[in-house]
């Protein structure tokens, strides 16, 4: 039987891990797409290739500096080419039946929330559009005829095994976690990690800023709040237990003592397969899942102590409203103060804890009319308070 796969597609980030494994998933199971768009903000020279490649309508450069090379890498070739923030999110609204979007940080939910406005079905690999915008850019999904599905493998996890039919019976959603680089570090270890410590992820190559979300386990704080809006889940009902063989991605619990797992190899292109063909299956030469050779499946709670971020994040889900768009605005500016050697790695958590506290009177409420200037402008206000937070560690 043919599948009914989506034929035009647009890719957000194509020059990132998850947008290079998007493009070889589409190698690999030889499916026909058309592509419409890709977007980078700076390799020039892989997204030049991409577009020679896939041979898109519209390929487009965030950095605006650096149209000229991407021209002159394109010319002759027929592929339109533009530049900036602004081209980024018209190429996210244009002719595509599934986008997948995968842009890291803030910048892209403007990108993210065009795509659920022209009606797409947007594979979610940005975890900051929901953590900004999730009830907005869930409520604009469905008005629009489209959809969001997850790819982050934790939450395409519970996407697979939560039956909508009885969600009402979910008692428990658990994340599973890897650890990170520091799961068996001490706190006087952690406070000495440089960047490059930081940096190297046990099971995934990743780009900075998720690599050192994933040392600090903010990503897990980030994912804890991405599951409560898209399964309608209470914060006390979520649950995050480390799992560093990375082999069970998240356990749906059921009200009759029933738990559910998905499993499957630490690799993004069979979550990113499923977002693809939902609600079909993508037949491709998958790496499959061999339990024999896998070795023993351990699991631990994590050490709030050790990483805080976690208890972090809940707080904010709990807060509500912007909440969490200011604690991923000061994370941001938090993690590139480390990785600028400006601040020490325990004193990403403190800042983002100290920029929410000087915020606490702050109005919160979300904005429903314009969820996007709302996000921004907590965004910039997060911002300016995390970087003043980050000069005084710095004198200090």
């Amino acid at each position: 039987m043919a599948l009914n796969l989506p034929r035009k597609v647009s890719v957000l980030g194509s020059t990132g891990s998850i947008g290079v494994s998007t493009l070889d998933l589409f190698e690999q199971a030889e499916v026909e797409v058309e592509v419409v768009a890709l977007t980078a903000g700076r390799n020039v020279e892989r997204l030049a290739d991409q577009a020679l490649r896939w041979r898109p309508k519209l390929a487009v450069i965030e950095d605006e500096g650096a149209l000229p090379r991407l021209r002159e890498r394109l010319k002759g070739s027929g592929i339109e080419t533009a530049a900036g923030a602004a081209a980024v999110t018209d190429a996210a609204s244009a002719d595509a039946q599934w986008v997948m979007s995968a842009i890291v940080g803030f910048a892209g939910l403007a990108p993210t929330l065009a795509a659920a406005k022209a009606g797409a079905v947007i594979a979610l690999a940005n975890k900051e559009s929901l953590v900004c915008a999730g009830p907005s850019l869930l409520r604009t999904a469905k008005l629009a005829g489209g959809a969001v599905v997850p790819v982050d493998s934790e939450h395409s996890a519970i996407f697979q095994v939560l039956d909508p039919a009885v969600a009402a019976q979910v008692s428990k959603l658990i994340l599973t976690s890897s650890g990170g680089p520091f799961r068996g570090a001490t706190r006087a270890q952690m406070a000495e990690a440089t960047p490059e410590r930081a940096l190297a992820h046990p099971n995934f190559s990743m780009g900075a800023k998720i690599s050192i979300d994933s040392a600090t386990m903010m990503n897990k704080g980030l994912e804890v709040i991405e599951a409560a809006y898209l399964f309608s889940m209470p914060p006390e009902r979520i649950e995050v237990l480390v799992h560093p063989q990375q082999i069970i991605h998240s356990l749906v619990e059921y009200a009759d003592g029933s738990t559910l797992a998905q499993l499957g190899p630490p690799d993004m292109r069979p979550p990113i397969a499923c977002a693809f063909a939902w609600p079909d299956r993508l037949p491709w030469p998958a790496p499959k899942l061999d339990l024999v050779t896998a070795g023993p499946l351990t699991f631990e709670h994590p050490d709030l102590d050790r990483f805080p971020a976690l208890r972090i994040a809940k707080e904010a889900l709990r807060a509500g409203g912007q909440a969490p768009a200011a604690m991923n605005a000061a994370n941001e500016r938090a993690v590139a103060a480390f990785l600028d050697r400006r601040i020490g790695f325990l004193d990403i958590s403190s800042v983002v804890a100290e920029t929410l506290e000087r915020l606490d009177g702050m109005d919160f409420a979300a904005d429903n009319s314009d969820a996007l200037e709302c996000a921004r402008t907590t965004d910039a206000e997060a911002r300016r308070m995390a970087d003043d937070v980050v000069g005084e560690l710095a004198r200090t």
